[in-house]
C-alpha cells in the first residue's frame, strides 16, 4: 500500500485496494474455484488505503468487506483503487494475533 497519495478524500469516501485472494477461491478439498465461476452474490476484501475526514469507523489499514458489484474504479499513480463510502462497508476484519495459538505441536 503507498505511503502517500497524491489526492485527499472528502466526507465519508473510502479509497480501497482490492485483495489479490478474492479473485481465486480454493474450495475445502483443495480445487481452485476461478473468478469468473459464477457462485451468487459475493462479497469481497480489501485494504484501505484512504479515508475521507467523516469517516467514523473505518481507518487507512484497516481490512474491509463490500459488496464488488457496487463500486467504481479509479486508477492513480498506476495503481487501481476502488472508491467507497463508508456505508457500503459490510464488516471491519480484526487484527491477526500471532501469539494466538497454544503452541502445542500435536
Amino acid at each position: 500500500m503507498p505511503d502517500a497519495l497524491p489526492l485527499k478524500m472528502l466526507h465519508d469516501r473510502l479509497l480501497v485496494i482490492l485483495d489479490k485472494d478474492s479473485s481465486e477461491r480454493r474450495s475445502t478439498s483443495g480445487i481452485v474455484i476461478p473468478a469468473t465461476a459464477v457462485m451468487g452474490k459475493r462479497l469481497a476484501w480489501a485494504d484501505v488505503a484512504a479515508a475521507g475526514p467523516s469517516v467514523r469507523q473505518v481507518s487507512r489499514g484497516d481490512r474491509v468487506l463490500f459488496d464488488p458489484e457496487d463500486k467504481s474504479e479509479v486508477d492513480v499513480g498506476g495503481t487501481d483503487y476502488i472508491l467507497l463510502r463508508e456505508r457500503d462497508i459490510h464488516a471491519v476484519a480484526q487484527p491477526e494475533k500471532d501469539d494466538a495459538g497454544t503452541g502445542l505441536y500435536l
